[in-house]
């Protein structure tokens, strides 16, 4: 079974508070099965569990940046809003989506490099 950073993040959570499972997903007010999906990285991890684990783990400032750290390095899906794309953006979209999955490493770190000298250039 493999495990999301998110969910290295809250097991090791649980442990140094000696806490299981189920006293997790009832501070989170979800069920035992959904927990489980999105620590496995079937599932999202829900916007307001971010603040609901810190506040009750009371976490440091450098505890809850490796929280969001692992929360965004455990998405599953991503949503783009299109809704003020221009007809070339929604495009180019598109063809990145459908093109995804096949997409071997060396083409993903080319356009990962395109898009930080854009962002550097602005």
């Amino acid at each position: 079974m493999s495990y999301t950073k998110f969910g290295e993040f809250v097991r090791i959570l649980r442990i140094k508070n000696h806490e299981v499972m189920g006293d997790m997903a009832k501070m989170l007010d979800t069920s035992l099965p959904f927990l489980s999906a999105v620590e496995n990285g079937k599932k999202n991890v829900p916007q307001d569990w971010f603040k609901k684990i810190i506040n009750h783990y009371g976490l440091s400032e450098e505890e809850q940046q490796e929280l969001r750290e692992a929360i965004e390095e455990s998405k599953t899906q991503f949503k783009i809003a299109a809704s003020k794309a221009s007809n070339v953006q929604r495009k180019t979209a598109l063809a990145f989506a459908r093109s995804f999955d096949e997409m071997d490493d060396e083409t993903a770190l080319k356009i990962l490099e395109l898009l930080s000298k854009r962002g550097e250039s602005e």
